[in-house]
């Protein structure tokens, strides 16, 4: 398997995207972390889920946006593990809805770029001290940074952040061997997706993408673990849009 003695932190794991990276990276043979915020259940079913498959798995509890909590995940991960191959910063949120630029409050602004851009940073900040040589750093933005849908200025805004940090993170770490990319999902069935959408909703959304439907945590999961991988040994500082042609 590709990614056989690897260890791996995905963030935000235990559902939606995170959860499909998750299986994806276990079954290339990595044992996986699974940091959650306050999904313990879904992330402990997954964990329970990957070793029950003849994989590796472990779940860790930390709010991403609280330095604090961050601090305490890594001593875990140094503490059990020794050591970290691959990050996917996959935990991130959005501003409650789609609020336009009158209607964004300092909370909605502060709540969103304090998860999506401050703690993108100083997990990875954390991560790096850990990382061996030649790891992986997969960064998840979103497709929303190259649109311009009305209500989502705080939203893109934050995840554009993470596409500068992973050009210039790419730069930094590159005489360490490690790699750092982003990943930019379009629209993806996931729980948060059909808990705001109803189904007619959802139906025109899918047909509205090239490809005739939407995405599906595996599709962004598999060009995950590949960049995880040795055969993306060559690939760093890019920003992929997965979005099936949107």
């Amino acid at each position: 398997m590709k990614l056989q003695n690897k260890i791996a932190l995905v963030t935000g794991g235990g559902r939606g995207i995170g959860r499909g990276i998750v299986k994806k990276l276990a079954s290339e043979g990595a044992t996986v972390i699974i940091n959650y915020a306050n999904s313990q259940s879904a992330a402990e079913s997954l964990a329970q889920e990957v070793i029950n498959a003849g994989g590796k798995a472990a779940t860790v509890q930390a709010d991403i946006g609280n330095l604090d909590d961050i601090h305490r995940m890594f001593e875990f991960v140094g503490r059990e593990f020794g050591a970290l191959d691959i990050l996917v910063n996959n935990a991130g949120a959005g501003a409650g809805g789609t609020p336009t630029l009158e209607a964004v409050t300092p909370e909605d602004y502060e709540f969103t770029f304090n998860l999506n851009t401050r703690g993108v940073f100083f997990t990875t900040q954390a991560a790096v001290k850990l990382m061996r040589d030649h790891g992986r750093i997969v960064n998840l933005s979103s497709s929303s940074t190259q649109t311009r849908q009305p209500g989502l200025s705080v939203y893109a805004g934050s995840k554009a952040a993470t596409e500068a940090f992973t050009r210039i993170w790419a730069t930094e770490l590159a005489k360490r061997g490690i790699t750092v990319n982003a990943i930019l999902p379009g629209i993806v069935d996931t729980d948060l997706i059909k808990n705001n959408l109803t189904p007619e909703m959802a139906k025109r959304y899918g047909s509205a993408v090239p490809m005739g439907r939407m995405g599906q945590p595996e599709d962004i999961a598999d060009v995950v673990a590949f960049l995880c991988s040795e055969d993306a040994r060559w690939v760093t500082s890019e920003c992929i849009k997965v979005s099936g042609g949107a």
